[in-house]
């Protein structure tokens, strides 16, 4: 590591020590253009500055999507402060159901999307029998995983299903996104069997210590969402920087990458997976990623 990245290292955990020690004061920042309100101890800030590509792979997705002709209609899943909602819309326009479990964050949620006639805030933790538990938050750094915790906490939860029912006007559902820490796998086949007959392009964290923390298994689900029709994924690493496209057969073997002892930017994927049927938006993974995983590594 070169001196200056080691001292930025330094002060940036500096920093987070001192804001970590006032965890309610609320600032309001602009993130890569978008203005929202954060708790002071929030990361987001950090990892988007300058010219970082974070999180910019989402909303450029969306924007692809939309440009496709169709409705942009948005899951949200672990909403956490709507900084993924109020990006999309910024750069897509559309419709957003925001889903968050922790009413830490929820309180930052409403304030910076509760006004916004595009978007649907729901308070309650997407679960499926396996994550129906009594579950905890534990926060760091502006997110939130859940841990089962000895008894109820009074955290609401609601299935894929359920949840499709309660709002029709997300029936035809044009992308789905999961940052849950660790329930992804449970959770992203969830949402393609509740909207099977209208499958959107799911978009989640792949991170297999997290799942593993979770006490969840992070190896089938690509197997999972090859039987329910998806086969192309795009992935790119966790700072927002692409790696390549690869048929979901491949992922399998390609997913043993993903090291949370590796290189800092390998620990986790986000990835963005189509269906066989979704020809268009296959064509917009093309175009954000045009490299295939074998070309990239080469």
């Amino acid at each position: 590591m070169r001196l200056g990245t080691a001292l930025n290292a330094v002060r940036l955990k500096a920093s987070w020590a001192i804001r970590d020690r006032f965890p309610d004061r609320k600032v309001v920042r602009n993130i890569q253009g978008v203005e929202m309100v954060l708790p002071w101890s929030h990361h987001l800030p950090d990892y988007t500055r300058g010219d970082s590509p974070y999180g910019k792979n989402l909303v450029a997705l969306a924007a692809g999507l939309a440009a496709t002709g169709d409705e942009l209609t948005v899951l949200d899943i672990g909403a956490n402060v709507g900084d993924s909602a109020l990006q999309i819309l910024d750069a897509a326009g559309g419709r957003v159901l925001c889903v968050e479990g922790d009413p830490y964050y929820f309180e930052y949620l409403d304030l910076n999307v509760g006004t916004d006639e595009r978007v649907t805030v729901v308070e309650a933790l997407l679960a499926t029998g396996e994550t129906a538990e009594a579950l905890t938050p534990v926060r760091s750094g502006g997110t939130t995983r859940f841990e089962v915790a000895g008894e109820s906490v009074g955290v609401p939860t609601v299935s894929a299903a359920d949840l499709r029912a309660a709002h029709p006007e997300f029936a035809r559902l044009r992308l789905a996104k999961s940052d849950t820490d660790g329930y992804e796998v449970l959770l992203v086949p969830a949402i393609a069997k509740a909207w099977a007959d209208q499958p959107p392009v799911l978009f989640f964290e792949y991170d297999r210590r997290l799942t593993r923390m979770a006490g969840n298994d992070p190896e089938p689900i690509w197997d999972e969402l090859a039987a329910l029709g998806y086969d192309t994924v795009a992935i790119w690493d966790n700072g927002g920087r692409a790696l390549g496209r690869a048929p979901i057969a491949d992922l399998p073997r390609l997913s043993q990458q993903v090291d949370p002892t590796g290189p800092r930017d390998r620990r986790y994927w986000d990835v963005a997976v189509t269906h066989a049927d979704d020809a268009a938006a296959r064509e917009v993974l093309h175009r954000l990623v045009p490299e295939t995983m074998g070309e990239h590594a080469s």
